[in-house]
């Protein structure tokens, strides 16, 4: 009796095994699908996903659905991949980090890199880590400038070409997404970056297969980078409108990008829509701070008119937002918009495009092979950039995002 009743144990032990490698199968039918791409949205679309990948996409009805797969009714929403943001700087201790991830993950967001402010082994150990209902993350690691000293003391000080070549080498054996360069004299605070300096760095980071992103302001420093190989700028050309020397220099390079990386709008905003996520007495002082500003619109207005001048001219443009401000790049859509760029230019921009500046190759299209990661909206952002914030769900790896938890953490104070 013992040894039956032991036999019968191994068999619900295989059994239970055999069952839990069999992968989940789930079909997502009649969303209205933007595939990320610039491509026209497939009408009616259903969509396949088994081991956290698209194993399918297509119209509906015209895709194989396995037996026994779970549905999903999205009639009247749209799909959209997951935003992936090529400019941020993020938090240095781990669990600010996370949170911060988890925050963007929030609002819609796959993947993002932090440009030139990360110090130390962690970052390098934070990419490796996928973390529940968190973005994925990718660093620059320690950027290069000239010594700036009371500004900021975590990227490489340089002054000499050893110094700047010594620089890259170090970050070349930790392998950053990309190396980072400061070419700004801070409003006449510090000496800029010489040109003998970001060559140095350029030449030394191609010889180790590493791109280099340039922080800009002039359109003069903007040509001799380009001139000197640069790989793309991470931010417009802000003092004045760009020429067309300027144009040629760039397409002379075709793997160039451009994130704009847009200056506020200066124009008052309605920030209601972040009611519910952001506390009342943070969202108060958020909606008094959204103010018309005069200077501030002829800021914008430059680097408005270099992004259109840039978008007709077909550069590849990629969204990027700077700092760390969660929901920011819904905003960074809309002014891309107001710019002068469609609704669909701009989501290929912050999804396919993004992702390739990343180098991440699972993202930013809803195709098949890649990571199930998208977005559930309940309005389509064809016709207005802005319903990109009308989120029904977000979906990466291909498990739904916990919105509802996190919300109640950051409301609360208190996890579920």
């Amino acid at each position: 009796m013992r040894r039956i009743l032991v036999l019968l144990f191994l068999v619900a032990v295989f059994a239970f095994n055999i069952e839990s490698q069999t992968p989940a199968v789930t079909v997502f039918e009649g969303a209205r699908l933007i595939v990320g791409d610039g491509s026209a949205p497939i009408e009616n679309s259903a969509f396949v996903i088994q081991n956290n990948r698209f194993l399918q996409v297509g119209r509906k009805g015209q895709v194989n659905v396995p037996a026994g797969a779970a549905r999903v009714d999205l009639t009247g929403k749209t799909v959209m991949p997951a935003i992936v943001d090529a400019h941020t700087h993020q938090p240095q201790k781990r669990e600010e980090l996370i949170d911060s991830l988890q925050r963007k993950a929030y609002y819609a967001v796959a993947a993002v890199i932090s440009l030139g402010q990360d110090a130390g082994d962690q970052p390098y150990q934070m990419r490796q880590q996928v973390i529940p209902n968190a973005a994925l993350f990718r660093t620059a690691g320690r950027g290069i400038t000239s010594p700036e000293p009371g500004r900021t003391d975590v990227p490489y000080w340089v002054t000499t070409e050893a110094e700047a070549r010594k620089a890259v080498q170090e970050l070349a054996v930790k392998k950053p997404d990309l190396v980072k360069i400061w070419v700004d004299d801070r409003n006449g605070q510090y000496k800029k970056l010489s040109p003998e300096l970001y060559r140095a760095v350029i030449d030394e980071a191609h010889k180790h297969n590493l791109r280099v992103t340039a922080h800009i302001v002039t359109l003069v420093d903007a040509k001799d980078l380009l001139r000197a190989g640069l790989d793309g700028f991470a931010h417009t050309v802000r003092d004045k409108d760009v020429d067309d020397e300027f144009i040629t220099l760039i397409k002379q390079r075709p793997n160039f990008f451009q994130i704009p990386n847009l200056p506020d709008r200066g124009v008052r905003s309605d920030l209601s829509w972040l009611s519910g996520s952001v506390p009342a007495d943070e969202l108060k002082k958020l909606q008094d701070a959204s103010t018309d500003r005069p200077d501030a619109q002829q800021a914008y207005g430059i680097q408005a008119r270099n992004l259109a001048r840039i978008n007709r001219e077909g550069i590849r443009i990629a969204l990027g937002t700077d700092g760390n401000v969660p929901w920011a790049h819904h905003i960074e859509m809309e002014d891309m918009v107001a710019a002068g760029m469609t609704p669909a230019q701009v989501i290929t921009a912050a999804t396919r495009n993004a992702a390739q500046v990343l180098n991440l190759t699972d993202l930013g299209t809803v195709a098949t092979g890649k990571s199930a990661d998208f977005l559930v909206l309940d309005a389509n952002p064809l016709e207005n950039i802005t319903y990109t914030r009308r989120i029904s769900a977000v979906y990466l790896r291909g498990t739904a995002v916990d919105r509802a938890a996190l919300r109640n953490r950051w409301m609360t104070g208190k996890a579920d």
